[in-house]
């Protein structure tokens, strides 16, 4: 250990490396702590995820940024949740929207006596119970701390943005705090010959960095956690096929959807990401089944507007580091791992596996304890993202081949149980503050054609006329509430267009 403060060092920037800086610069004292972040300008950012869940909310609120002022620095819209186009067979479309779907009648959750109705005749989709599907579709939104409705709820809102932006941001708010940035590329690292730890990064012009704890966020490379410390990667290929994804740009929509897109192809599925400038697209496919060519053709067709440059390709291997945590580095980001941006979760696992370094910051040396119960828990988190995904290509009836290895591949026991305790009678369990809440696990099974042979017998209580009752005073509760707010372009413009 070195003399006066402990020293953390941040090897990449990126979203990952400049969140992390910025929540260290946030919440640890400068008097104690210093941090540094290395970064070549000659290094390009992968940039695929522009695309986020409600969570980072949380993260921004914490650091005390002014959303409006975010979403302008990062030409940002907002997002009620993601609709899944062919999924199921080629024709049928979903939304898995943030927020929640109806209320609950005690302890029994409102989809037990959705599914009751059903049988009594019941017609309207599940959508139509959700104030946040319901207005994603209508074009609509208002904040909830502008708009909220007392049975309801409000609308729940998560953020489509330029990642890159939002990485310029962050470093402004970094730097500003103290974060010291270093210009270069780094060639390797050197080990600690008694210890085994990383003692330094040497630069290409010699210099070289120590640190306490080193934040790996230099991508898939993974240059501290796997080519200097070796850690292993445990390979996802067989629940998570697809290796490749061509990205492009495109012009902005004419109305932006408060909602992101995913679009299942014949080998892989097309993301839609629409921002206030333009739209960020991608094709996420199986190199195995479908070339490249085939793949980008696929991509250009099925813009909303011309593309802005040519398909820029990404190789990854879904997947993740055997050790996130090893001796004194933690991998975050591309480094960690890869898990495709199907449901929006790379920047929440960056926020969240922050969040708990913080938490198991060490006191000195860091102690094997620590690096277990971290490790422990993030691949908890890992695993169940992992399971949600899968269930994606493991339950969809589309006729291609590539599908229909995908509905025949085998699953954890984690998934199949799951599967399993909804098709009995539509229960969902949700263990050890999992990322994903039985209402998101309710939408993409339903929506994917998974049918419960029963419900719970308390949805039985009301009689036929007070259940019909219940489900028509709520589907107009919540139509009544999205006629009422403004549409999503008109909100932007309001409050957060960039100049």
């Amino acid at each position: 250990m070195s003399d006066g403060p402990f020293r953390i060092l941040v090897v990449g920037g990126g979203t990952a490396g400049w969140l992390a800086a910025a929540v260290c610069a946030r919440f640890l004292p400068a008097r104690l702590y210093s941090i540094a972040l290395i970064e070549s300008d000659e290094i390009g950012t992968v940039g695929v995820g522009e695309s986020t869940i409600p969570q980072l909310q949380l993260v921004n609120a914490a650091l005390g940024i002014d959303e409006d002022e975010f979403m302008r620095a990062t030409h940002a819209t907002y997002k009620l949740g993601i609709e899944f186009a062919g999924w199921g067979s080629a024709e049928d479309r979903y939304i898995h929207a943030f927020g929640d779907c109806g209320r609950p009648v005690g302890q029994t959750p409102f989809h037990h006596f959705w599914l009751r109705g059903l049988r009594l005749g019941e017609t309207a989709p599940l959508d139509a119970y959700c104030l946040n599907a319901t207005a994603a579709y209508a074009g609509r939104f208002e904040r909830a701390d502008r708009a909220q409705s007392k049975m309801m709820g409000g609308l729940v809102h998560a953020f489509q943005f330029d990642a890159g932006l939002y990485g310029q941001f962050l470093r402004r708010y970094a730097e500003a705090r103290g974060v010291q940035r270093v210009e270069g590329r780094i060639t390797h690292a050197e080990l600690d010959p008694e210890t085994g730890d990383v003692d330094n990064v040497v630069l290409d012009d010699g210099r070289k960095y120590g640190a306490d704890l080193f934040l790996d966020c230099s991508g898939f490379r993974g240059l501290l956690i796997e080519e200097a410390l070796h850690t292993g990667y445990e390979s996802w290929t067989n629940l998570l096929p697809c290796d490749r994804a061509l990205v492009v740009q495109s012009e902005a929509l004419a109305k932006i959807t408060p909602y992101t897109r995913a679009s299942a192809k014949r080998a892989g599925w097309q993301w839609r990401i629409p921002l206030q400038d333009r739209v960020g697209n991608g094709h996420v496919y199986c190199s195995a089944v479908m070339g490249d060519d085939e793949a980008a053709s696929v991509l250009l067709h099925d813009l909303n507007g011309s593309a802005l440059s040519d398909p820029r390709i990404l190789h990854f291997a879904t997947g993740r580091r055997k050790a996130f945590w090893n001796r004194n580095v933690v991998a975050l980001g591309l480094a960690a791992g890869f898990l495709e941006p199907l449901e929006s979760t790379s920047i929440h696992l960056v926020q969240s596996a922050i969040e708990r370094v913080l938490k198991f910051l060490p006191n000195g040396r860091v102690k094997g304890a620590d690096v277990e119960s971290y490790n422990a828990q993030t691949v908890f988190e890992w695993e169940r993202v992992r399971d949600f995904i899968a269930l994606h290509y493991h339950a969809n009836s589309r006729p291609e081949p590539f599908w229909r290895n995908c509905a025949a591949m085998a699953i954890p026991d984690s998934l199949s149980e799951k599967l399993a305790l909804f098709r009995a009678n539509g229960r969902i369990t949700r263990f050890n503050e999992e990322l994903f809440a039985e209402v998101g696990w309710l939408q993409v099974m339903i929506g994917q054609g998974i049918k419960p042979e029963g419900y719970h017998p308390l949805a039985n209580a009301p009689s036929d006329t007070e259940l019909r009752e219940f489900l028509s005073l709520l589907r107009q509760t919540v139509a009544k509430h999205v006629a009422g707010l403004m549409t999503h372009d008109a909100w932007l413009r309001q409050h957060c267009w960039a100049s």
